[in-house]
């Protein structure tokens, strides 16, 4: 009886330090959202007032890009190395207790770093530094008030799902990403413990940020029978895409690995491309949610579509090797709204009586890609679901990433954060170059 009370109790404590940490994450996270949208306002005017001297302005966009990669990359590798890219991997990892967690020291780098690379023009995702921050902070939560390992995980995952949460306005899928990415099982204390921080989070932080969702999509009409044969062939499209772009992710950081320069020099170099692109497009950079949403509004041009997938199709993996702190899930998001709605331009060109919207494409192009580079089907559909109120394009999801799985799956591709959790990349991305140098001598 005595061990069932002491079971209840410590269970009600974990529900209550689960949402105070939730709230925590959801006011950081909230503030780290509006500084990035300050900084793309402060990017495209600075670019803005440099066409106003061609040759220079174009010198300047580029040394300012760069000068923000590399200080971003030193400051993860001077204050907390395992800051350096989406933290998504070093999260499971802690998780699965193969590392231990990280000083709290790597919350202000995440923050920093992540403002002024994704800021810059980078293209990455606000969700990694945002997942990161949450696990930092749960931790952080656990370790303070003294509570036993399994309490501190179940803390560190809930604040990971609370800062996804956050990032994409999505509380539902903030918690599924918890159980089906992080935790991959059902586990009931985690499971209370996602919930509470989840629903802390996205509380406080619509009282900053507001309650429509992130992207506004026109009203769909329920698919019909025939369109879920479309719907199939393009999870499969999405499930080849995925595929290449895992292999380029991997390829750009074997290929920057090599490269014998200083982590902040080959961050410069990677920013100065950046800030060229900047200077010439400057719609083209950074982490992509206009991108996404002119998409989903049909006001991209059609005729730039395929070059804009094609830059940004490299532009993310290339971003990604810098080793500057971002995620890998708004770009994807790009990619696959673009991917779904050059699919639909292509079915009106061959069957001209198709009729089904090209929004719906694009929302399900989105499940349908995140399903195929990351293979957690349920957290992609509720995601998108959340992210565009699109709940009657279920189903198409439901199709698309069913292929969007088989298509990697028969192909044995590993999952991006599989592959990001192996060893090599672990130990480039987050230890102090020193013991990198040491590793190799």
């Amino acid at each position: 009886m005595a061990d069932s009370r002491e079971n209840r109790s410590g269970l009600l404590r974990l529900a209550v330090l689960s949402c105070l940490s939730g709230a925590a994450t959801g006011f950081v996270v909230a503030f780290f959202r509006i500084a990035l949208r300050h900084a793309d306002d402060w990017r495209d005017l600075a670019v803005q007032r440099a066409h106003d001297w061609p040759v220079p302005g174009l010198l300047l966009s580029i040394a300012l890009v760069a000068g923000l990669a590399a200080l971003a990359t030193w400051l993860v590798e001077r204050f907390s190395p395992y800051a350096a890219g989406s933290g998504i991997p070093h999260v499971e990892a802690v998780a699965k207790k193969e590392l231990p967690p990280a000083p709290f020291s790597l919350v202000p780098v995440k923050f920093l770093g992540g403002w002024l690379a994704i800021g810059g023009g980078l293209a990455l995702g606000r969700e990694g530094p945002s997942v990161q921050i949450g696990a930092g902070l749960g931790s952080y939560t656990g370790e303070t008030c003294r509570l036993s390992e399994s309490d501190c995980i179940a803390l560190l995952a809930a604040g990971a799902g609370a800062g996804l949460a956050t990032a994409f306005n999505a509380p539902i899928a903030g918690a599924v990403f918890v159980l089906e990415e992080l935790i991959r099982c059902f586990d009931t204390k985690i499971a209370i413990a996602a919930l509470g921080a989840s629903c802390a989070a996205i509380a406080i932080a619509r009282l900053l940020l507001g309650n429509a969702p992130d992207f506004t999509v026109p009203a769909l009409p329920y698919s019909s029978f025939q369109s879920g044969f479309f719907f199939l062939a393009l999870g499969a499209v999405a499930g080849l895409a995925g595929v290449v772009y895992n292999t380029a992710i991997l390829k750009c950081l074997s290929l920057a690995s090599r490269i014998p320069w200083r982590p902040e020099l080959r961050a410069a170099a990677i920013g100065g491309l950046v800030g060229a692109l900047a200077w010439l497009a400057p719609g083209w950079v950074g982490g992509g949610d206009p991108i996404t949403q002119r998409t989903l509004a049909g006001v991209e041009p059609i005729v730039w579509l395929p070059l804009l997938f094609a830059v940004r199709f490299l532009l993310g993996p290339v971003s990604y090797a810098a080793g500057t702190p971002g995620g890998l899930f708004a770009p994807m998001l790009v990619l696959g709204a673009q991917l779904g709605w050059l699919f639909a331009v292509l079915c009106h060109l061959i069957l001209p009586h198709f009729v089904a919207p090209p929004a719906a494409f694009a929302v399900v192009g989105m499940a349908a890609f995140f399903t195929a580079v990351v293979r957690a089907p349920v957290t992609g559909i509720v995601l998108v679901t959340e992210l565009t109120a699109s709940f009657t394009q279920l189903i198409p999801m439901l199709w698309a990433s069913f292929a969007a799985m088989v298509i990697p799956t028969i192909l044995r591709n590993t999952p991006i954060y599989d592959s990001l959790s192996e060893p090599k990349y672990l130990r480039q991305r987050g230890q102090p170059a020193s013991a990198r140098r040491e590793n190799t001598d």
